[in-house]
């Protein structure tokens, strides 16, 4: 079966090698329109359900070389009084960590792999998807390069557009859609050495999306003589305006921008504005997503990762639900060897309603109620977060982690793996 996937990023580079673990590699061709494949970005969690996904791959020793095993998250206000905590990964009862790490370094291990597994050629750069056909044999897809170069076609079985939020294979497929849907925040982001905080193992936050929120978490082991550790934040900020400049991943953030909205704010001794000031470079992009789709694809064509369900990242997920995208594709392709199209379709069958249900959790904000609770019952903070909340609503954030994550440890646990020929 020869197969194309358009897109380098984590979703297209785990397929590539869960194709390739489920027998169906030989047929494999990465290609992505960047001239070469950066170590990019900023922090991104794994979840549990991605975490085993990539040690089924055999690549749980470098995962835990790289990360940082999230074990809590921790919930404040802005002066760093404790409102909410829950266990995260192996503390909360999953056989598998949640990991955070630099995405830069995360594409770098699975690209890594990919070229080790499938060949040095696999992965293919400068050649952007143009547009395809497909008849009942096959899918010919023409392709783009840089300074006028021709690369011209490939024909392949399927193709798998996982070029993300602004994928062409999918402009294609559904050239009715319009632009990306904003939610009317905008994001600040950045990596930034400093001292661990709380376990070492933490991840915070504070605020709501009413107004502005942060979060910050550490994205790699202990380092140097000092111990210190790469810090990701996030700071998310509700703008007054109606329009809002399209997404790009690697705009340059100015820190006047965002500086005046953290005034005051300190999280476990962190001084928020003085992290976010001590950060070389800070990104800057709004938070966007799309409606979920009544397909994803068609025939022979199919989409994965942001391509087909991006998502707002309220509960960290998406990059975890593209490593989902891609090892339930190779599952059910390889059930499918003869009859392609069958397995594309059970695919989205099985993908498309669980993703566009944490798209729609994702978009309510569903802990921002509580948290706006405790910012007008106690402005100037509090000693207790019993006086400010009762038992009920302490349980609803709990609740609202729940939604966004899309998954329990007891239901992971017994889940079959989606390894070929494996049982469990």
């Amino acid at each position: 079966m020869k197969i194309l996937i358009v897109g380098a990023g984590i979703g297209g580079l785990t397929t590539a090698l869960s194709l390739h673990a489920a027998g169906l590699g030989a047929g494999v061709q990465v290609i992505d329109a960047a001239a070469e494949l950066l170590p990019l970005g900023v922090g991104i969690n794994l979840l549990p359900h991605a975490t085993r996904e990539l040690t089924e791959l055999g690549l749980g020793p470098e995962l835990a070389r790289m990360a940082v095993p999230t074990a809590e998250v921790v919930i404040m206000d802005v002066f760093g009084n404790r409102i909410w905590h829950e266990p995260r990964g192996v503390a909360a009862g999953y056989k598998w960590p949640q990991y955070s790490v630099h995405r830069g370094e995360l594409q770098t291990m699975l690209l890594g792999a990919v070229r080790e597994r499938l060949g040095p050629d696999s992965v293919l750069t400068s050649k952007a998807f143009v547009e395809l056909s497909q008849d009942a044999d096959g899918v010919v897809s023409r392709l783009g390069g840089r300074e006028g170069q021709d690369p011209g076609t490939v024909e392949s079985d399927v193709v798998i557009g996982a070029d993300g939020l602004r994928s062409a294979v999918r402009a294609q497929l559904h050239p009715e859609e319009g632009p990306a849907r904003w939610s009317g925040i905008t994001m600040w982001r950045g990596c930034v050495e400093g001292d661990p905080f709380l376990t070492g193992r933490t991840m915070m936050w504070a605020g709501s999306n009413r107004a502005a929120k942060f979060v910050a978490y550490p994205v790699s082991p202990p380092r140097g003589e000092h111990g210190r550790v790469l810090i990701n934040w996030v700071a998310e900020v509700r703008v007054d305006a109606e329009d809002v400049r399209p997404p790009d991943w690697n705009r340059a953030g100015e820190l006047v921008d965002v500086l005046p909205h953290y005034k005051g704010w300190n999280m476990a001794g962190v001084d928020v504005c003085e992290l976010m000031a001590a950060s070389p470079r800070i990104l800057e992009y709004p938070m966007v997503d799309r409606d979920p789709l009544p397909s994803w694809g068609r025939g022979r064509v199919t989409l994965l990762g942001d391509a087909a369900h991006p998502m707002y990242p309220i509960g960290s997920n998406g990059g975890s639900q593209a490593i989902l995208d891609a090892r339930h594709l190779a599952y059910l392709l390889a059930r499918h060897r003869d009859d392609p199209v069958a397995g594309l379709a059970g695919y989205e069958a099985l993908r498309r309603p669980a993703t566009a249900d944490i798209v729609r959790a994702n978009r309510s904000f569903p802990m921002d109620r509580i948290l706006n609770l405790v910012a007008d019952r106690a402005p100037r903070g509090f000693d207790a977060i019993e006086d400010v909340l009762s038992a009920a609503e302490l349980t609803e954030i709990g609740a609202a982690f729940g939604s966004t994550t899309g998954t329990d440890a007891e239901r992971l646990n017994a889940r079959a793996s989606l390894s070929v020929g494996v049982d469990g």
